[in-house]
């Protein structure tokens, strides 16, 4: 990175010359550099979650206040390096939006997920594109890359907004499954569309598609299963190997997708979302983890994606962008999801609701480096276009998604009940497991006594914690909100224990009884 206009201090000579490009010259300066970026961004993440505003916003506005016109004025054009990070960052945005995904949320989810992900893929890029053609006059190459790269719903968006939001969960399912699915497909696309020369024929890109997404989900799936297993029947010297390895995990699953030629990004999702419900020791710990290395993901690529754009070159392509982008919004993706979602029989308050939560995010501008790297002709102008019509309908879709939840009395009667954070760390030699939690404020637990939990025989609690002070809890003794707890269960009724802890945080003493939660642990 330079500075086109500031002063450098010839280091040979110690004389100050004027007109040369400020470089950093030490490990310290890129350092005190980076450490300030990330205290501003992380500042602005409070003025971001206040707002309802996307974090990516602001992380971009950062990045083009330090770049060319900005008041760094920074200059940086390498759209390879900008496309090989940003593809790293976003295997980490989705190895964490996987380890976060319930299963037992996207599982009912699933086939429209998917059909979206597919059919909805198609339409919306058909669409776009005749609108870029037919509206602002583009090339039909330029406007199939630009149909094809705004045609993935952003993870990062979507995860970040969403579980903001209270919805269903049918419908957050849905639309996190969708960001995770879709990538893959887009990016065969966008590949085919950038290649120089004819573009493959549509039976051949829909053969390409299917092969890749069916390599990636047998290595996603594989790669998940068997390091699920190896992580719950190995026990490691330390708690904190246990984030490092499932990062490593998925990480692996995208490598042995991309050198198998088949869907890097589906698999890494799917290895993700195995590893995060496969009940893992050490899980809070590790979800902590992925969480933060997510944000810094977050973070590095939208400040990159923001220095790599040259605002004064945005002027003329504003209102093409504009108008690409109502296509999108108010054609293309409302006609994917009724046609996508017709066989499911879905409300049309859902299918609204899911049509204005179509965020696109990062992905697009990362996608629409793919051809400015191979030297597409007018490759310029469509990430100055993708760039704009990212920013525009971030602007007005995030904030105004609550809002319209609201209106079309979605997320009523949702589960209130905070559920338990348990924290499992293998007792090896004892082929046992130690569960530790808190209990949150809008637990039900709260009033519980300790014999009402009817833990299943091999499991008890051990210890509690208030208030800075700890003892051996008698049968009757009732546990309050704020209480930390240690239940030691053995290796066969570990899965019934934490069951059954979560069915009487979201139940109370009656869960099972009452239908909200497993209360057949035992009797």
């Amino acid at each position: 990175m330079t500075c086109r206009t500031c002063r450098r201090e010839d280091r040979s000579t110690g004389r100050i010359e004027e007109g040369r490009p400020l470089t950093v010259h030490t490990l310290n300066e890129l350092l005190l550099v980076c450490s300030l970026v990330l205290l501003v961004a992380v500042a602005a993440v409070r003025l971001s979650s206040r707002s309802g505003l996307p974090s990516l916003l602001i992380y971009l506005g950062i990045g083009v206040a330090m770049g060319q016109d900005g008041i760094g004025n920074v200059g940086f054009d390498n759209a390879e390096l900008t496309q090989v990070i940003g593809y790293a960052a976003l295997v980490v945005i989705l190895a964490e939006g996987g380890l976060g995904t319930k299963w037992k949320e996207i599982k009912p989810a699933l086939p429209a997920a998917i059909m979206l992900s597919l059919v909805g893929v198609a339409i919306s890029v058909g669409v776009t594109a005749a609108g870029a053609h037919y509206l602002v006059g583009l090339e039909w190459r330029q406007a199939l890359l630009i149909g094809a790269v705004v045609s993935s719903t952003d993870a990062a968006a979507v995860f970040s907004v969403l579980r903001k939001v209270p919805l269903p969960s049918r419908i957050t399912g849905v639309l996190e499954a969708e960001s995770g699915f879709n990538d893959a497909p887009v990016v065969i696309l966008v590949v085919a569309f950038s290649t120089v020369g004819p573009v493959d024929e549509w039976y051949v890109l829909l053969g390409t598609i299917a092969l890749e997404l069916a390599i990636g989900a047998a290595i996603g799936l594989a790669v998940g299963f068997v390091g699920a297993y190896g992580l719950r029947h190995v026990a490691l010297p330390a708690s904190g190997l246990y984030p490092i390895a499932v990062m490593a995990i998925a990480i692996t699953a995208y490598a042995a997708g991309a050198m198998a030629h088949g869907s890097g990004f589906l698999a890494v999702y799917l290895a993700s979302m195995i590893l995060g419900n496969a009940k893992l020791p050490h899980w809070p710990a590790t979800r902590g983890f992925a969480d933060g290395l997510g944000w810094i993901a977050q973070i590095g690529m939208f400040v990159l994606l923001g220095l790599l754009v040259t605002p004064h070159e945005l002027v003329r392509d504003f209102w093409p962008a504009v108008v690409i982008g109502l296509v999108l919004t108010m054609v293309a993706r409302p006609l994917e999801v009724f046609v996508s979602l017709l066989p499911f029989r879905i409300p049309w308050q859902e299918q609204v609701l899911m049509s204005w939560a179509g965020l696109r995010g990062a992905v697009p501008i990362i996608l629409a480096t793919i051809p400015m790297v191979s030297g597409i002709e007018g490759s310029d102008r469509v990430f100055n276009i993708v760039f704009v019509l990212v920013v525009v309908y971030t602007l007005v879709q995030g904030p105004t998604l609550p809002g319209l939840a609201r209106r079309l009395d979605l997320g009523q009667g949702m589960e209130t009940a905070s559920d338990l954070g348990i924290e499992s760390a293998p007792l090896e030699k004892l082929r046992g497991h130690l569960l530790s939690f808190a209990i949150p404020a809008a637990s039900r637990m709260h009033g519980v006594e300790v014999s009402e939990l009817r833990l299943p025989p091999g499991a008890s609690v051990t210890l509690v914690v208030r208030e800075g002070k700890s003892f051996v809890p008698a049968p009757s003794t009732v546990l309050r909100r704020g209480d930390e707890l240690l239940v030691v269960a053995t290796d066969p009724v570990r899965d019934a224990a934490e069951a059954r802890l979560r069915a009487v945080a979201r139940g109370g003493k009656l869960a099972g009884w009452l239908g909200t939660g497993n209360g057949s642990a035992h009797r």
